[in-house]
């Protein structure tokens, strides 16, 4: 995995987030990034309620910039996680597979205590 760099929140707080992202992830969503074409997105990791466990993971490219947001910068891919999110995120991995078994991003989340049998949602 990649060390990470911190970088400014849009309320020049400098804040970081636990999340790491490895770097097939970080390939992976530097190439959907490109294919996008626009270089204002962000890959947004949150916690919803919802699902068979009761939260649910969102990943997702945003443009937006929320004030208290903590990012971090992946060489030239920033990952980004709300404040409300970070205490359920801390420590998680983002990872991504492209193997026969197995195609997509995968979060590890040590803070997970449980999850649904299809894999969508943790306690």
């Amino acid at each position: 995995m990649r060390s990470l760099r911190r970088i400014n929140t849009m309320s020049g707080n400098t804040l970081g987030h636990q999340v790491a992202l490895t770097d097939a992830a970080r390939e992976k969503v530097s190439s959907l990034l490109a294919q996008e074409g626009r270089e204002d997105l962000r890959l947004r990791i949150a916690v919803q309620p919802g699902g068979c466990s009761g939260l649910i993971y969102q990943l997702y490219f945003d443009e937006r910039l929320l004030e208290d947001d903590a990012i971090v910068d992946y060489d030239g891919v920033e990952v980004i996680v709300d404040k409300m999110s970070a205490p359920y995120l801390n420590g998680a991995t983002i990872s991504f597979e492209d193997t026969i078994e197995k195609q997509g991003f995968t979060i590890d989340n040590p803070n997970a205590q449980g999850s649904c049998a299809c894999g969508d949602s943790f306690s």
